[in-house]
């Protein structure tokens, strides 16, 4: 673009033709639910801006799919893959969209997901919403696209699009960047702002973006960060924000760091994913990384098998969705309540699959002022920091951990839902920490990723470690769009 060779016209007619080819034609991943009208004319546009004033960034005319749960005030909609939010309308965008069209990106559409977040139901398919169907993994057809990003990851491994965004409450962006050979940051809580979007839980939700490198996703995330007067969680992020995160790529910075494995509870699960991130390990080694074997979170057990997080999330779903609904500026449904209801009501369309008992269970909660919701949650936070993440990394003098992010795809089953085996979302999630998940090698054809995580704001160290792992190895491949595993 700068040299003159492409204009950003001519890269959206390709993602629009690639779009019509493959996800809705082709191997139909189902990535794409539904096309910016208004993209060919944005492009235009921002080519004439560009002729005439010059480029406003690294992201002046490039174009990036939305998680459809990131409201947008254009012709497109915004329903978490539910029918029930079809025709609503917000007031405003989100302000993460606001500070991309800054920026010059433009929208090019918006990505099917898990419907409702993947927090519907416990039986739930991921990448299946009454929207948009089930998205497929493009390296195998026949595979998970984990979830509940699961279009924002398929259509940037698929170069449907340039980058994306997904969101994540507990693995949604490491999952599905994993399992489909991308790149996912999932941001500290409060580095960027969740206003606009469709919400599970204010203490573990996130915006990040979703790249096929480090260095595009380090760009997609410096556009996005702000305080946000509408998002109080973003007022920490005062004075330790960047607006240029590629200035923290380092194709050495693996040298000297001091990496920790924490191998109880996000080892063992998958043997596959092990040899992958013990592969991975040996090579960050020979790179010249300090590597600290174990470096165990010690409350990893007490994290795993405490039913504090789910009581969380069911209580601040309903409070959270409740408030979201409500501020729309037109909706056929108002409340969880209502939603439950028009479920009932489609559910030869909602519920064919799966049912709501998430939903059921989170609407029998009283209110955030409950004992039991602060209890939890303040468990969560202690488990998760003080005498998790925080104690191991302090006590080990670690710059991150790393862990293999999860195991390879599992089948598509919308009989009996997901099969997954393990994963090591959880205590970023719970502890409200940045992760950063880079492919790291194959199984069967099937990307595998590993994640490097650390203290509140440390994406520079983050992105630094992944970055020089990545420039070393450049594990990831276009997919084939096989139908099933080689054998």
């Amino acid at each position: 673009m700068k040299g003159g060779k492409l204009t950003s016209t001519t890269l959206v007619k390709r993602y629009l033709r690639l779009i019509s080819r493959i996800d809705r034609a082709g191997p139909r991943l189902n990535s794409i639910a539904e096309v910016n009208p208004d993209a060919l004319e944005i492009a235009r546009q921002l080519d004439y801006e560009r002729s005439e004033l010059g480029s406003r960034g690294p992201l002046h005319g490039i174009p990036v799919v939305l998680k459809d749960s990131i409201a947008t005030t254009d012709g497109m909609e915004t329903t978490a893959g539910s029918l029930a939010l079809l025709g609503s309308r917000p007031h405003v965008e989100a302000f993460v969209v606001r500070r991309l069209r800054r920026a010059g990106a433009i929208i090019l559409g918006k990505a099917n997901l898990s419907e409702w977040a993947n927090f519907r139901s416990s039986n739930s398919s991921s990448g299946w919403s009454a929207r948009g169907g089930q998205v497929r993994n493009p390296y195998v057809l026949d595979r998970t696209p984990c979830g509940s990003s699961s279009g924002s990851a398929v259509a940037v491994a698929a170069n449907l699009t340039s980058v994306a965004l997904g969101t994540e409450t507990d693995g949604s962006i490491v999952c599905p960047s994993s399992i489909n050979g991308v790149v996912g940051i999932k941001p500290t809580l409060g580095l960027v702002s969740r206003a606009g979007v469709i919400p599970v839980a204010h203490s573990q939700d996130t915006v990040g973006p979703i790249a096929r490198t480090v260095a595009d996703a380090a760009i997609l995330l410096g556009a996005m960060v702000g305080v946000d007067k509408d998002d109080a969680a973003t007022k920490s992020s005062a004075g330790r924000f960047h607006r240029d995160y590629a200035k923290f790529l380092d194709r050495n910075g693996l040298k000297g760091a001091r990496v920790g494995v924490p191998r109880e509870g996000y080892f063992g699960y998958s043997d596959k994913a092990d040899a992958i991130a013990e592969r991975a390990i040996r090579r960050m080694a020979k790179l010249g990384a300090n590597i600290i074997d174990p470096a165990n979170i010690p409350t990893s057990k007490q994290m795993s098998s405490s039913e504090d997080e789910m009581t969380v999330l069911l209580y601040e779903f309903k409070d959270d969705l409740n408030r979201y609904l409500a501020g729309l500026k037109s909706s056929r449904v108002r409340s969880l309540k209502e939603v439950i209801t028009f479920n009932e009501e489609h559910k030869q369309k909602e519920l064919k699959f799966f049912g709501q008992d998430l939903f059921l269970k989170a609407q029998k909660t009283t209110s955030l002022k409950d004992r039991k919701y602060i209890k939890a949650l303040k468990n969560d936070h202690l488990l998760s920091r003080q005498k998790g993440i925080d104690f191991v990394m302090d006590k080990r003098r670690l710059d991150a951990l790393v862990t293999p992010t999860m195991s390879p795809a599992w089948a598509i089953d919308l009989v009996d839902g997901d099969h997954a085996l393990g994963g090591s979302s959880q205590p970023a999630a719970l502890a409200g920490y940045p992760a950063i998940t880079v492919p790291a090698g194959f199984a069967f054809g099937l990307p595998v990723g590993i994640t490097f995580m650390g203290r509140a704001y440390s994406e520079p160290t983050l992105i630094r470690l992944a970055y020089a792992f990545e420039q070393a190895t450049h594990h990831r491949t276009r997919p084939r769009y096989r139908r099933t595993v080689a054998t």
